[in-house]
């Protein structure tokens, strides 16, 4: 990749007669090649200002710095903005930066780490990714408030971010905030959201059309959780266990559980058992005989891995964290959470549960080296300050008040969403290895969406057999990126609508 222009376009903040703040971006030129030819883009690095209106007794007094909100925006160089498609990236968490979309599969670097069982060592390495969603869309990264290098300006709270609404409208200002600069209103549009970006994703969505009349062209949902209760094993009831058993499957037969079958005919297995016997066995309890109970038993430990005794002795629920303990617990191994194709030594043979996730373990490095690399030797930002790939407590203390006393959903947003805009279309990405955000759990969201049956045709499914961030394996990171290019140039054909 060839960098032949860097210069400063910071701009001056306006006149607010409070604490001054500048938009701190570095523009640089690079060259792309890829299968398709070559492209000539522009990358806008460093942070720009989130404003709000200051009102005091009904009288305007101007605007007020929020925060400075770190972002990476890639535009082609030479198209038509009104026909170049322009996709909105972030990650989850909450809490998270947007380094792993951004290096992982989207942005027009990568990271090159190896692949479970077959890691780099570090200091790692960054590539050219000709795959790029870049061939077919410009590129914003959005780094949440207290993520990467954002942070709340001089005398603001960080902890005012720190919610559902809160995020949501931080991040649409900043999104209409860049397109009202850049003169994008008339580009098709779109969000790329991965685990909690994707309820982000749901949630913006509603709020960007139905604020700010800024309708979108299609969502890019990878490892999407938009109804929390089916990953809730203290408080969802016995629902859980049965939206996991499918993933539990998979990741038996990933560790040679399951012999002489194929992953689909062994998920096909558990979805089917998933959907209508277990949960009748779970919701039986006491009242189930013992012939009934023996048979699950055994159909469980099957379908799992686990022995006959440990599944009996946990009535039949598993848990995600003691099963990520427990499949391995002989050959004195952890499975990964994130994605269980990984594996690390357990800390304790007799632990109730791993005490770390090999799989965040095995990735976090690479990234965040590769990224910082990036960013200042690359990209030319000069400011040293620390950069956060998980801002430090956010999920901890992060505000789900709008969902007191019930489980976070957003499928109604988002239904609200495709209603109000029946052009917007939805890609789902699933990982079978994805312990996180499980794939029979993000189904059966998508099944209970309040749309139309016509609006259905605005769903599109794909699988990777890889984990929460799919594109860590290499034959999946290939086919995913080939799936969400070829779904943005649908989506953003003005004909084909």
């Amino acid at each position: 990749m060839n960098d032949t222009q860097r210069s400063d376009d910071s701009k001056p903040a306006p006149d607010t007669g409070i604490t001054q703040l500048d938009d701190e971006l570095i523009t640089t030129r690079h060259t792309l090649a890829t299968d398709e030819g070559e492209l000539s883009y522009t990358a806008r690095s460093g942070r720009v200002v989130l404003w709000q209106e200051k009102t005091e007794d009904d009288v305007f007094r101007g605007r007020r710095a929020r925060a400075q909100v770190a972002i990476t925006a890639y535009t082609l160089d030479g198209a038509d903005p009104t026909q170049r498609p322009v996709t909105f990236a972030f990650n989850g968490g909450p809490g998270s930066a947007s380094v792993w979309l951004h290096m992982g599969v989207l942005g027009p670097r990568r990271v090159v780490m190896g692949d479970a069982g077959s890691l780099a060592a570090p200091p790692y390495g960054i590539a050219d990714n000709p795959e790029s969603l870049l061939r077919v869309s410009d590129l914003v990264f959005i780094d949440p408030v207290s993520t990467g290098r954002s942070r709340p300006a001089e005398g603001e709270k960080a902890k005012d971010f720190h919610g559902f609404t809160a995020d949501i409208e931080s991040v649409a200002e900043i999104i209409r905030q860049w397109v009202t600069a850049e003169g994008r209103w008339l580009s098709p549009k779109f969000l790329a959201g991965e685990s909690y970006g994707t309820t982000r994703a749901a949630g913006l969505a509603q709020h960007l059309q139905g604020e700010l009349g800024m309708y979108l062209n299609g969502l890019l949902l990878i490892s999407s959780v938009l109804d929390f209760s089916t990953a809730n094993f203290e408080r969802g009831g016995d629902r859980a266990h049965a939206m996991y058993l499918p993933f539990y499957a998979a990741t038996a037969w990933q560790h040679g559980f399951h012999e002489g079958r194929s992953l689909e005919e062994v998920v096909a297995e558990a979805q089917d058992y998933a959907a209508r016997d277990y949960p009748y066995v779970l919701g039986r309890g006491a009242r189930l005989t013992a012939e009934e109970r023996a048979d699950a038993v055994a159909r469980v430990a099957r379908l799992t891995g686990l022995s006959e005794t440990y599944v009996d002795r946990a009535d039949l629920r598993i848990e995600h964290w003691r099963y990520f303990g427990e499949l391995l617990r002989d050959r004195g191994l952890t499975v990964g959470r994130l994605d269980s194709r990984f594996t690390g030594p357990a800390a304790s043979g007799i632990a109730e549960h791993m005490d770390a996730d090999p799989s965040m373990d095995a990735i976090l490095g690479p990234y965040a080296a590769a990224y910082q690399h990036y960013l200042h030797h690359e990209l030319g930002v000069r400011d040293t300050g620390p950069y956060h790939v998980f801002g430090k407590d956010v999920i901890e203390h992060w505000s789900y008040k709008e969902f007191e006393n019930a489980p976070v959903y957003v499928i109604d947003r988002l239904s609200r969403a495709m209603r109000q805009n029946p052009h917007l279309a939805v890609h789902f990405a699933y990982g079978w290895f994805d312990g996180a955000t499980p794939f029979s759990a993000a189904e059966d969201s998508v099944a209970h969406l309040q749309i139309p049956a016509a609006l259905r045709d605005n769903l599109e499914h794909r699988y990777y057999e890889a984990g929460h961030m799919m594109y860590v394996h290499e034959p999946s990171r290939l086919a995913q990126a080939a799936d969400l290019a070829d779904f943005v140039r649908r989506r953003a054909d003005r004909s084909a609508s």
